[in-house]
């Protein structure tokens, strides 16, 4: 399409030319034909976006609402040649946190290409999860072969990010969540737990001191997220040999009161996540990270630091009440808060869009029940960032219309999404889910079964998870993956550079699946009904096939890892990817050596196998999930 836009700041025209080609739009000048002249007028109210044949208007309050806006006209004007679209943004922060401390580590072009698509959907805010990984003179351990970022390219992502008017805040860690840091001697006197900072000691001010400075000299923002979940054993290592036992309500409050001094001392505003003070205070606390029951009696809110904003995460949770609840006590906490959802690719191969969409529905509209005006999706890489990134564009095309509207369904986000991106991405994304959501797992999988990983991982002799396979799951689960092979082969084909690449992976991560997700269990079968025949043929015929699937699956993973982060963390997967190909050949030397007489017995098959017992009693059969140390053996890998 061809358009020539009037009233554009330099700014403004900049944006739009590194949005042109992902947009379809040919920037003319009037002299040119078959034009739409778009007028762009800034003033305060809704964002409004019209045409009337040759005539457009793009009329909006800030940067980021101009750019949502020039989606929205991109979008409607190759269908329409008359249309008014006017929308009352719902929230004042609504982004993404992109986790980079757990080996995957984005390249700069991953995060401005991220940009650009946030830019359109409207979302304004940017936060890089780093906990060790970021440059801090004279610290050289400090994220040391991590992949860590200089100070020049956090710096490079936030001149980007405000190109189009998103907020990048610096998201640290200044008490737990630090093991990474932690771990090198420098750290010994400064070392609580192996992942938390010692409270109260000097040279734990001074380390944080050049973590927040740091923070200040590299962003704009004058906010910054100092972290602070999850550190349930903050007074119970050395500070507790060196202090004896205190009140762990007490120390809380005292690190964080001498945390926030320094951030005033470098003019920055921060935010903490909140579970922290929810666990302190409930002392029948049973494993709930929110407990409604804590504590918040004036005299314990009273004792809670003044000048820091608490951002509420959860991420399992599908009903309106119980969040408008949590809502509320956070008000107790005496500031507005934050709310933090979750788009789920942690611990898995695939992303789990059932539960994503089953808990950030209720969620985004219990916000805006409550007049919560800030917002943001979590992108978690636990456990080795298995899953890449670029597969959460759905779930934050899902945030970005909650950020505009009401009525948000599934065709909405469709459309939306490909207008984002140029790419029909929408159901190819959402339909990842199924690599989990196998026939044996409760619709919407909303315990989080990742049965793509440990099917994949699990050792073809002693599989853990091979209980869990049902005669019925057996009969289904190789067809199953044979259907999403087929899928991804072809969808693939039709999608540039990342998303082929990625769809590449989920090919070759089906065809393996296809051939390995049944195998041991039918190789324990043999083995007890004494088919000698049979698993001769499959080491013969099988392994060497399911071995150079494995290869391609290797291949493309490190091929798509590389195009989209650091080299830095590959080396885990590869080492993964390598203990299998070891441990599938190793299961065919072991049937081998009995199968022809060299061996009486082999103990691996003989063993009973008992479903997985560390996640309660599954509702389905593979109603489970594991991680990759406890799904490959039951052994130590240390």
């Amino acid at each position: 399409m061809k358009v020539h836009f009037n009233g554009l700041t330099e700014d403004l025209a900049l944006g739009i030319s590194e949005l042109s080609d992902m947009l379809g739009l040919e920037i003319q000048s009037l002299d040119d034909e078959d034009i739409v002249k778009v007028e762009v007028v800034q003033c305060s109210g809704p964002l409004v976006v019209s045409r009337t044949g040759t005539q457009g208007r793009i009329q909006y309050e800030s940067k980021i609402h101009f750019y949502r806006g020039l989606g929205l006209f991109a979008e409607h004007a190759k269908q329409e040649d008359k249309f008014k679209i006017t929308e009352q943004p719902r929230f004042d922060f609504n982004g993404t946190m992109l986790d980079a401390s757990r080996n995957g580590v984005m390249r700069v072009e991953t995060i401005k290409q991220f940009i650009r698509y946030m830019a359109v959907m409207g979302l304004n805010g940017l936060m890089m999860y780093t906990e060790d990984t970021y440059e801090i003179e004279g610290l050289p351990y400090f994220g040391y072969m991590r992949g860590r970022y200089t100070i020049e390219e956090l710096r490079e992502c936030d001149d980007y990010a405000d190109l189009f008017g998103i907020e990048m805040i610096a998201c640290i860690q200044t008490l737990g969540h630090l093991f990474h840091a932690l771990k090198w001697n420098y750290a010994e006197p400064i070392r609580d737990h192996s992942d938390i900072l010692l409270p109260g000691a000097p040279k734990t001010y001074e380390f944080i001191d050049q973590m927040i400075s740091t923070a200040a000299k590299t962003f704009r923002s004058r906010r910054i997220h100092i972290g602070m979940d999850e550190a349930f054993q903050v007074g119970l290592g050395r500070y507790l040999r060196e202090n004896g036992f205190r009140d762990r309500f007490e120390i809380m409050n005292e690190h964080v009161g001498k945390v926030l001094q320094i951030c005033q001392k470098y003019n920055l505003h921060p935010m903490i996540w909140s579970d922290m003070y929810f666990n302190l205070l409930a002392n029948d606390y049973q494993g709930h990270l929110y407990n409604i029951h804590a504590d918040f009696s004036e005299e314990n809110m009273d004792k809670i630091p003044e000048g820091v904003q608490f951002v509420f995460w959860d991420y399992g949770r599908g009903d309106e009440e119980g969040y408008e609840k949590l809502f509320d006590m956070h008000l107790q906490l005496g500031s507005p808060p934050i709310f933090a959802g979750g788009i789920h690719m942690w611990n898995s191969m695939a992303p789990n869009y059932g539960k994503t969409w089953t808990t950030s529905h209720p969620a985004l509209c219990a916000a805006k029940n409550k007049g919560v005006k800030e917002v943001f999706a979590t992108a978690w890489g636990d456990n080795g960032t298995e899953t890449n990134h670029f597969v959460i564009l759905a779930g934050l095309q899902l945030f970005a219309e909650h950020g505009y509207g009401d009525e948000v369904d599934d065709e909405h986000l469709a459309k939306r999404l490909k207008a984002c991106t140029g790419l029909d991405l929408f159901d190819l994304l959402v339909s990842l889910k199924y690599m989990d959501e196998v026939p044996g797992v409760d619709e919407g999988n909303h315990w989080m079964a990742n049965p793509a990983k440990f099917l994949l991982w699990q050792d073809l002799m002693s599989g853990m998870f091979d209980g869990h396979i049902t005669p019925e799951s057996e009969a289904v689960l190789p067809a199953h993956y044979a259907e999403l092979q087929r899928k991804w082969q072809t969808c693939k084909e039709d999608l540039s550079s990342p998303f082929h690449e990625l769809f590449d992976v989920y090919d070759k991560l089906a065809g393996v699946l296809t051939m390995k997700s049944t195998l041991g269990v039918r190789l324990k079968r043999c083995y007890e009904e004494r088919s000698i025949g049979e698993l001769q043929r499959i080491v013969a015929e099988e392994l060497p096939e399911l071995l150079l699937r494995v290869e391609k699956l290797r291949l493309a993973h490190r091929a798509l890892w590389m195009l989209t982060y650091k080299p830095f963390g590959w080396e885990v997967l590869d080492i993964r990817y390598g203990g299998l190909k070891a441990r599938i050949q190793s299961a065919g030397d072991r049937i081998s050596d009995y199968a022809e007489g060299r061996i009486e017995v082999l103990e691996e098959l003989a063993a009973e196998r008992l479903i997985f017992d560390q996640i309660g009693t599954p509702t389905a059969p593979l109603n489970v999930t594991g991680l990759y140390q406890s799904i490959v053996t039951a052994a130590s890998l240390t």
